[in-house]
């Protein structure tokens, strides 16, 4: 089950973030071509391990992609690995 977390976009920084117990967590991504984005890293902090913080930021990042008609590069293993546990992001992912 994915814990409900506060999660903003902040596009000038190009990453999705929540911040728990003062401490901040992100699944960053870079625009590669045509509405297709590199999510290439997800960063939570070791105090908030264990908590689906990093599943809460990445489903987020996947639902706003889809909202808003984005294909996604995968280069981030927890990404990757999320998307194979949940094929139902799978359109999401731009042909390579």
């Amino acid at each position: 089950m994915i814990m409900s977390y506060e999660i903003l976009h902040d596009p000038e920084d190009n990453r999705f973030e929540t911040t728990i117990d003062g401490f901040v967590a992100e699944l960053a991504y870079r625009v590669k071509r045509n509405s297709v984005y590199d999510f290439y890293h997800t960063g939570v902090p070791k105090e908030l391990e264990g908590r689906g913080v990093a599943s809460a930021l990445v489903k987020y990042g996947l639902d706003y992609a889809r909202d808003n008609s984005w294909k996604i590069n995968p280069s981030c293993p927890f990404v990757e690995k999320y998307i194979e546990r949940h094929p139902d992001y799978q359109d999401l992912v731009a042909a390579q």
